[in-house]
């Protein structure tokens, strides 16, 4: 029997499959460094100086977070008094603030949307002082720095270095794009963190000083949550050294795509370049 095969069904068969998966074109971004990979696998899909040590901004929070939810025996709705010490803080560094107010009874919980929400360095000094151990502040906060700085050496975090809770450098914080993706990964093995950087918005029922009570209400800064398909989290960073930064994640069908960017130019231009990236981490 002779078998005949057609020039059309050879184009149907083969050149027309072949641009079907053609891979597409690496993006191009702003930011002065990225990285990008599939989530399950741990496929690396995309690196642009990606292992240049930078600062990172708030972006550091996601590690004050997990340093919080690492904690043998946790228990989230352990109340927190507010300290004077918090904001004074705030005020001094000029910093972001969840606007906690001196003698509320916070929870571990509404501490972490605090922190990663409104990127609150009030509820980081708050978390940092309840998890670090030490008989002084001072004490306690060194301690809780140096459980970063040690689940940063157990993740593999070679070019990262804590040296505060919230970000704000005192000239040795820095990480990478790859590393910041490494810690982000881990992170979103957590529920309670997954449920936190997903959340656009929270109002959060707290006690005053004097046992009533008082709302607060806190927005996400990361803007990926409301702009883009799939979202899932997780943390923005800024500030005039790390400019403008995002560890980001996605989740489309069965596919999870997690990465960072640091360093870029402006606000618009990290959406633009995490907007690519994602689109680009789908179509690979």
């Amino acid at each position: 029997m002779t078998v005949t095969i057609t020039a059309s069904a050879v184009l149907a068969g083969g050149l027309f499959t072949g641009q079907a998966y053609a891979a597409p074109p690496t993006p191009s971004i702003t930011a002065a460094g990225g990285f990008v990979m599939n989530n399950g696998t741990g496929t690396t899909l995309f690196g642009k100086a990606a292992d240049t040590r930078r600062s990172t901004g708030s972006t550091t929070k996601i590690m004050t977070a997990k340093v919080v939810l690492a904690q043998r025996g946790l228990n989230l709705d352990a109340k927190v008094t507010v300290q004077k010490a918090y904001s004074d803080y705030i005020v001094s560094k000029n910093a972001s603030s969840a606007r906690l107010i001196v003698g509320d009874k916070v929870t571990v919980r509404q501490l972490l949307y605090g922190l990663m929400l409104p990127s609150g360095c009030d509820a980081a000094y708050a978390l940092a002082d309840k998890f670090g151990t030490g008989t002084t502040r001072a004490a306690r906060i060194k301690s809780f720095i140096g459980k970063m700085n040690t689940e940063a050496r157990n993740l593999g975090m070679r070019n990262t270095h804590f040296d505060s809770f919230d970000g704000i450098s005192n000239g040795s914080n820095y990480s990478t794009p790859r590393d910041l993706t490494k810690l982000a990964s881990s992170a979103m093995k957590n529920s309670t963190f997954r449920t936190v950087v997903k959340t656009k918005s929270t109002k959060q029922k707290v006690t005053t000083k004097t046992g009533g009570y008082r709302y607060m209400s806190w927005s996400n800064t990361n803007k990926l949550l409301s702009t883009y398909s799939g979202a899932i989290g997780l943390k923005t960073g800024s500030g005039p050294q790390a400019k403008y930064c995002l560890v980001f994640a996605a989740t489309r069908g069965s596919k999870t795509v997690i990465g960072a960017v640091l360093a870029s130019p402006s606000e618009a231009n990290r959406a633009t370049d995490v907007k690519k990236l994602l689109d680009y981490g789908f179509a690979r």
